[in-house]
């Protein structure tokens, strides 16, 4: 596991859009696995600033996200659909039709199925991961037994809690989400993940303690065999990490 302190927000931003980078360019027609959340929106930026400045050429890239809230349509701007639009997509040279992102609405087992088929028709090149402050991936919440494939989550209150400042009330906030699976996310060559925000208990559990903990899933990342994990120094700092 490769962990790289940034000075900043903007900074890491930068960076972790370096790892990006380098593979769209080596492998122009390879699939990325995407994640939704605040962290990576600044490395989201940057990647588009790079391909309308710089000619990064996202043309033949094909894209999966990680998950999507159950109940919300694509259109709903709460929608993870609607986040990788707003924050991506709209932004750079990609061909929608070769992204994808879970249905939230209709027969959530044929829905699931499709997800879970579309995870395994290919090799994902890099992953990107946010984290949340209690160490859930995706939707996998800690808990004493974390799933392999792509299903159907009931959200811990804390994430209902967490995500609710995007919503007109908590009240709004769906209850369960699909995710693709942990065995899944192990499953690409790469992972990047972006650890930013108020994330200490996270950050101190995967960078500065040794066990793998299915009630802190981001642990699971040690076991990875090219992974990154991007922070800023501020947070290094509050968590005692010293490289």
């Amino acid at each position: 596991m490769k962990v790289i302190v940034c000075k900043d927000y903007q900074d890491l931003s930068s960076k972790a859009a370096d790892v990006i980078e380098k593979v769209v360019r080596e492998k122009p027609d390879c699939r990325l696995g995407l994640a939704t959340g605040s962290s990576p929106v600044g490395m989201y930026q940057e990647l588009a600033r790079r391909c309308n400045e710089e000619g990064l050429d996202f043309s033949k890239i094909t894209s999966v996200n990680l998950d999507e809230y159950v109940g919300l349509e694509g259109t709903h701007d709460q929608s993870y659909r609607y986040f990788m639009d707003d924050n991506l997509f709209n932004h750079i040279n990609i061909d929608k039709a070769n992204t994808y992102v879970a249905k939230g609405i209709g027969d959530p087992e044929a829905n699931l199925k499709e997800f879970n088929d579309v995870i395994d028709g290919g090799e994902t090149e890099v992953q990107v991961l946010g984290v949340g402050p209690d160490g859930h991936l995706a939707f996998n919440e800690p808990g004493d037994v974390l799933w392999d494939k792509a299903h159907m989550e009931t959200l811990d209150e804390s994430t209902i809690d967490a995500n609710a400042r995007f919503f007109a009330s908590k009240d709004d906030v769906p209850r369960k989400a699909f995710t693709m699976g942990m065995g899944q996310i192990m499953q690409a060559r790469t992972l990047l993940m972006i650890i930013s925000g108020n994330k200490v208990e996270a950050a101190t559990k995967l960078l500065m303690e040794d066990k793998l903990d299915p009630h802190c899933p981001a642990t699971f990342m040690k076991m990875h065999r090219d992974a990154y994990v991007f922070l800023e120094q501020d947070l290094a700092d509050k968590i005692g990490y010293k490289g």
